[in-house]
């Protein structure tokens, strides 16, 4: 009997030690398999653009008006982007850009985050009607002429100001819409415990309120400096002349400023396309980490 006991040991031990190196191989094949799309769409959808505009940046106008792929027979480095800079007016369009994105972000996650606490903590009807027409304004398009309207009535048409008061205003919602859901989630426990330990209601949003919001804030500015340093419709409309042009804007009057209309100066418009993109660049690689970070506890909370 003992013999036959000590027999049957082993087989089921054998099919313990077989299921998880079948569990294993699935699972590599489906990382490796999911590994090589990503990559293929990363590379056919991104890289391959990307790798378009930067190589013709450097190229001569000869070989730019090609569009390929290749590097440069002749590198036109130095001189294409000098151009850009020099007659291109770039310093002045980065400096409107910057004079217009900066506040216009500041303003909105400022006041965007004071409403959301308001919209998430009030039981309000009025409140509830309030922050539903708040978030409609990221679905629903701005009117131009309507606003053209008002800003000549308050003899702000064609100024920083009144370009600043409109780009804050249709981006406020973006805001709402984030630290909203994120502050409902957040147990009132803390507001009341700082309330009883004397804080006002200025303290409670800046020493409780603010440091928890702090990561979705940052991710909503991300969001916010992409689409109003990008931002071309309302600028062209309401920004006149080129020396209050912001960097789209100051692109398109470069690109459409060809003395010859029949050539298009496509390795002049790569190179301004590269140093318009660039300040976004250097802003996202100094706040991913953030910004992923931020993107987790809002799933989290959600």
């Amino acid at each position: 009997m003992a013999g036959i006991a000590t027999g049957s040991r082993p087989q089921p031990q054998a099919v313990v030690r077989r299921r998880p190196a079948v569990r294993v191989s699935r699972k590599g094949l489906w990382e490796t398999t999911r590994a090589v799309l990503l990559t293929t769409v990363a590379v056919g959808w991104i890289g391959i653009p990307l790798w378009l505009l930067l190589v013709n940046s450097v190229k001569p106008l000869r070989e730019a008006s090609v569009l390929g792929l290749g590097l440069p027979k002749a590198w036109s480095l130095i001189d294409n982007y000098s151009t850009v800079i020099h007659e291109g007016r770039y310093g002045t369009a980065v400096m409107n850009s910057v004079l217009i994105a900066v506040p216009t972000i500041a303003s909105a996650v400022l006041l965007g985050s004071l409403a959301a606490w308001a919209y998430a903590r009030s039981r309000s009807t009025t409140m509830k009607f309030a922050y539903n027409l708040t978030v409609l304004s990221i679905l629903l398009p701005p009117a131009v002429l309507p606003t053209i309207y008002e800003l000549q009535l308050t003899g702000l048409d064609g100024t920083r100001l009144g370009y600043f008061l409109v780009m804050t205003g249709t981006r406020l919602g973006t805001v709402v819409f984030l630290a909203t859901g994120f502050i409902r989630a957040m147990p009132a426990e803390l507001e009341d415990a700082a309330e009883v330990d004397g804080a006002g209601r200025l303290q409670i949003y800046r020493h409780v309120i603010l440091p928890l919001l702090l990561p979705v804030l940052l991710v909503g500015s991300m969001i916010l400096i992409i689409t109003v340093w990008n931002e071309f419709f309302f600028a062209a409309f309401l920004l006149q002349g080129s020396e209050r042009a912001t960097l789209p804007v100051a692109l398109y009057q470069f690109a459409s400023a060809s003395p010859d209309t029949s050539i298009v100066r496509w390795n002049l418009i790569f190179a301004h396309v590269v140093l318009t993109s660039l300040p976004l660049v250097v802003a996202y690689l100094f706040v991913q980490r953030r910004i992923v970070s931020g993107l987790s506890e809002g799933a989290i909370k959600g």
